[in-house]
């Protein structure tokens, strides 16, 4: 048995220890958020072209690159503060279940949602921005909620589609200035990271025996 002096279990919804965790990743993810501000504030002030430069040209071997760094980037202001608040929202809860399990999950989320759209994007296109991780995000929550058995992450997937439920159309290709290839490979990401990355319950050696009593007449 672990015990957790300091207020429970921390993956429990409702325990002190539960709050703390999510009161810090919450912080965590707002500093996130400014250091995007800033590179595209240096990018648009000094000019760096970071866009074309370091974005996914799919298909192209010179834009492959962009798989990594194409999430820290967006195409203007207007693009980052439409991905700042569902980022932070979403991450913020895919931290708070562990650090280790947010940085493995966000990498293959990353990889999955950029290949997908270095394969089958436009090749006359640069894709840039955090879409796909914030797609991602809400599939790793939602798969989560089903193969640990946790309501909290359904909660959270529920409240996030209440809010931007008309985003969700992202997956579909609708817009030609939407990488929707992007948005769907991010969350096909987040489904196989929530499988890859499960939280596996103890194993219980007496689970498998059942409990009888005889009265003695």
């Amino acid at each position: 048995m672990t015990l957790h002096p300091t207020g429970g279990d921390p993956d429990r919804f409702g325990t002190e220890a539960f709050y703390a965790s999510l009161g810090r990743a919450f912080v965590a993810m707002c500093a996130v958020v400014p250091f995007l501000f800033l590179i595209e504030a240096l990018d648009q002030g000094l000019g760096f072209g970071l866009d074309v430069a370091a974005g996914i040209i799919p298909q192209r071997i010179q834009g492959l690159d962009g798989v990594f760094f194409s999430p820290f980037l967006h195409h203007g202001f207007d693009h980052l503060y439409s991905n700042s608040i569902p980022l932070i929202l979403l991450g913020t809860f895919v931290l708070a279940a562990g650090t280790r399990r947010f940085l493995w999950s966000t990498l293959v989320i990353v990889l999955v949602s950029g290949l997908g759209v270095w394969f089958t994007g436009s090749p006359n296109s640069v894709v840039v921005g955090a879409s796909g991780v914030i797609f991602g995000y809400l599939g790793l929550l939602f798969t989560r909620g089903i193969v640990e058995r946790s309501w909290w992450n359904f909660g959270v997937v529920l409240l996030v589609g209440l809010l931007y439920g008309w985003q969700l159309l992202g997956i579909l290709p609708t817009d030609e200035r939407i990488s929707w290839q992007g948005h769907l490979f991010g969350l096909l990401g987040g489904v196989v990271a929530a499988i890859l990355f499960r939280r596996r319950r103890p194993y219980d050696p007496y689970q498998e025996y059942r409990v009888e009593s005889t009265l003695t007449p």
